[in-house]
């Protein structure tokens, strides 16, 4: 047991997504081979300040609809300064060495950890990490960049319009671009965290505003009418990349509010939402869906692991987004397509780990 692979998981962080991120490494934790890996558990305060966590992956979850948090209570950690001691994990304000890490398991969700930020720190420190590099987090978690990535490698992407720092509306021209119902987003977000689904230009204002609460960039895409389908992607240490099955997620038929989408209750809190895996779909079909999900993994030169979400629409599929970080909580997608096809969590999870330590540190 002393000679384990001591693998850190980094959860938390300034991100709206701060308590999903707590949840998804609670889930981690559990799915680690304790004959493998020792745990460190790092958790990151909204305010930024890294403490050394608790092992227990139950202080990790939701109970009675409140969310998780890093409170700061545990010992603050640095990363070392000391050159000959890259990597180290050390108590702030000491010179003793708490915790020398062979890979950082970056369970980050949103700005500030799966943007590409956290994968520098970790890329100066020279430590190995689970998932995609600086380049292919920042482009995955902005998404205006993902689109312009995807299109320029000829793949399907919907009609979106962007709104900058200081442009607060649409032109008329935009207007008329998009149509309505349109979706407007903060454009560096996930969770559903900040979303408006808009059906009347009256409420536009009010979205925006919600959206700039999150991101002052604001992405308005225009409304796609098709079935939501994810499809997972994996690495394996060889550097082969494989698509998952493809799962299909499915509004509860009492949503008859045209307003409705899959927001974050409906994701998190009030589990009433369906998903088939495999999705009821032709073969394919999704073995279309399969391919471009690879094919948008490559585009973005991710690496690792990560989560296509399609609509299918009577015209084929197009791609909505990326996420470089997927979830990992009870109700997450991709761990569940993965399972449907026989690698269960800890499969997963050691998987993911072993990668990573293969590709090691430097340029990738």
């Amino acid at each position: 047991m002393t000679n384990r692979i001591k693998v850190a998981v980094l959860f938390g962080g300034r991100s709206n997504e701060h308590s999903v991120s707590c949840v998804s490494a609670g889930s981690v934790l559990r799915s680690l081979d304790p004959e493998k890996y020792e745990a460190v558990p790092i958790g990151i305060t909204r305010d930024g300040t890294w403490v050394l966590g608790s092992s227990d992956p139950s202080a990790l979850t939701i109970r009675d609809r409140a969310l998780p948090s890093v409170d700061g209570g545990g010992t603050e950690l640095a990363l070392s300064a000391d050159p000959s001691r890259p990597g180290e994990l050390i108590p702030v304000g000491t010179a003793e060495v708490l915790s020398s890490v062979d890979v950082v398991f970056p369970v980050l969700h949103g700005a500030y950890g799966e943007d590409g930020t956290v994968q520098g720190l970790l890329e100066i420190a020279g430590l190995p990490y689970i998932g995609a590099g600086v380049l292919a987090s920042a482009a995955g978690m902005d998404k205006e960049f993902t689109k312009k990535l995807l299109a320029a490698e000829g793949l399907p992407v919907g009609v979106q319009v962007v709104l900058r720092r200081g442009t607060d509306t649409l032109t008329e021209e935009q207007r008329d671009l998009l149509g309505l119902p349109v979706f407007v987003k903060p454009a560096r977000g996930g969770s559903s965290i900040g979303i408006s689904r808009v059906a009347d230009w009256d409420g536009l204002p009010a979205a925006i505003a919600e959206a700039r609460r999150h991101d002052p960039k604001v992405v308005i895409e225009a409304g796609i009418v098709g079935r939501e389908v994810e499809c997972g992607v994996l690495e394996f240490p060889d550097g082969r990349v494989e698509a998952s099955a493809v799962a299909e997620i499915r509004m509860p038929d009492t949503a008859t509010d045209d307003t409705a989408f899959y927001d974050f209750d409906t994701k998190y809190l009030d589990d009433v939402c369906e998903f088939d895996i495999p999705a009821r779909l032709d073969d394919a079909v999704s073995a279309e869906l399969r391919e471009l999900a690879v094919r948008a993994f490559e585009a973005l030169d991710c690496q690792g692991l990560a989560r296509v979400d399609f609509f299918v629409t009577p015209d084929g599929p197009v791609i909505n987004e990326i996420n470089t970080l997927p979830g990992f909580t009870a109700i997450s997608m991709y761990p569940q397509m993965w399972k449907s096809v026989g690698i269960d969590n800890t499969q997963l999870v050691t998987n993911l780990i072993e990668t990573a330590l293969a590709r090691g540190t430097g340029l990738r």
